[in-house]
């Protein structure tokens, strides 16, 4: 399957209300399948057969961090692009950040659900992102 067919995204964060609020606006507004995983390691176990076009990702995480966390899924699939959502400053990590070529996008918390869409569906690997549900716009 190659990035183009991809319509999937997968969210990972720790916090189960926020992630599942995340996947419920973009299930609503954009065609595509949303799965979310609450713990990076069993997101790690499950992606490679998901196969998704974009993983969005927390920073702050107990097991590990969303950089280490994009490093290591990297390997696994190294077509797929990465989007860091975060509460934090991140203006200490902006090499970190730079060094990792997967990271097409960076959203600070709190952002609406047209941000969040706007940042997946505009990093979409090859060019064929899922459309906007009925009404839906990005449009604020």
């Amino acid at each position: 399957m190659n990035s183009a067919t991809r319509k999937t995204v997968v969210i990972v964060d720790d916090e189960k209300s926020y992630a599942d609020l995340l996947a419920q606006l973009l299930k609503d507004n954009v065609e595509c399948s949303v799965h979310v995983f609450y713990r990076p390691a069993e997101a790690l176990a499950a992606i490679p057969e998901l196969k998704p076009g974009v993983i969005v990702t927390d920073y702050y995480m107990p097991e590990i961090n969303g950089l280490d966390f994009i490093r290591q899924a990297t390997v696994l699939l190294p077509e797929t692009v990465f989007v860091l959502i975060t509460g934090h400053n991140m203006s200490t990590s902006l090499d970190e950040l730079a060094n990792l070529p997967s990271l097409k996008g960076h959203l600070a918390k709190p952002f609406g659900w047209r941000q969040l869409a706007a940042e997946v569906l505009g990093v979409w690997p090859g060019g064929s992102p899922p459309k906007l549900r009925g009404s839906a716009s990005l449009k604020v």
